[in-house]
């Protein structure tokens, strides 16, 4: 049945418009982004058949485009759409937490640390580089590691926050797995890392392990 046909107040679009974006299921959100259906399927009922597909939103926001483009209503016009939404919402993360402190806005921060580093298949090493009022004056990915590991250099660590004049950083890294309980070897390599910094007067604030949940402040539990 085509949504021209249901009543105004079921129809995505309008229940946006009239309730905001919260109120709608991942099938409604979607039919939005899809706009129209294809023959025999309306543009919600293609919806729930890609979710279950894909296996759920996220799955479907974090597919290659080989994956996207092979299923029926998907294209690789959609394919660049759906690029172009996500990075404008990974640089709206960017300017949120640019404009105040990190301490300041922790909520912020693991928003911005999801965005970036959750979708990555292998494991990824990053910094938040952080004036002396703990603003965010860059984030680099610095070591791409394998599907379990990462191989980091504390010597590296260090020359970028000396060539990005950080006064404090925060350090960050994925957990494939989607576990973020932080290893041994995590918990020695932020023990080291902190060494060499306080070297150059650079403070580790912080270091978030990003899995399937919210990322985990090794600060919070304990661990620095």
């Amino acid at each position: 049945m085509s949504m021209q046909s249901w009543p105004v107040n079921e129809r995505p679009r309008e229940r946006l418009l009239e309730y905001g974006a919260n109120v709608l299921s991942d099938a409604e959100l979607l039919a939005i982004f899809l706009r129209t259906g294809v023959q025999g399927r309306n543009a919600v009922e293609l919806a729930r058949d890609l979710l279950s597909a894909f296996g759920g939103l996220r799955q479907l926001l974090e597919a290659d485009q080989s994956s996207f483009t092979s299923h029926l209503g998907l294209g690789p016009a959609k394919y660049s759409q759906l690029q172009a939404v996500l990075e404008m919402g990974r640089r709206h993360l960017a300017a949120s937490i640019q404009r105040e402190s990190a301490l300041e806005s922790p909520q912020a921060v693991r928003d911005f640390l999801k965005a970036k580093l959750r979708h990555e298949l292998h494991e990824v090493f990053a910094c938040l580089f952080l004036d002396t009022k703990h603003r965010v004056l860059a984030f680099e990915v610095l070591f791409y590691g394998t599907i379990d590991g990462a191989s980091v250099y504390p010597r590296q660590v260090v020359k970028r926050a000396l060539a990005n004049n950080a006064a404090a950083l925060i350090l960050t890294h994925n957990h494939p797995s989607g576990v973020a309980e932080p290893s041994q070897a995590d918990k020695v390599l932020t023990e080291r890392l902190k060494e060499a910094l306080a070297l150059v007067d650079v403070r580790v604030l912080d270091h978030f392990i990003v899995g399937d949940g919210e990322p985990l402040s090794m600060v919070e539990n304990g661990w620095m």
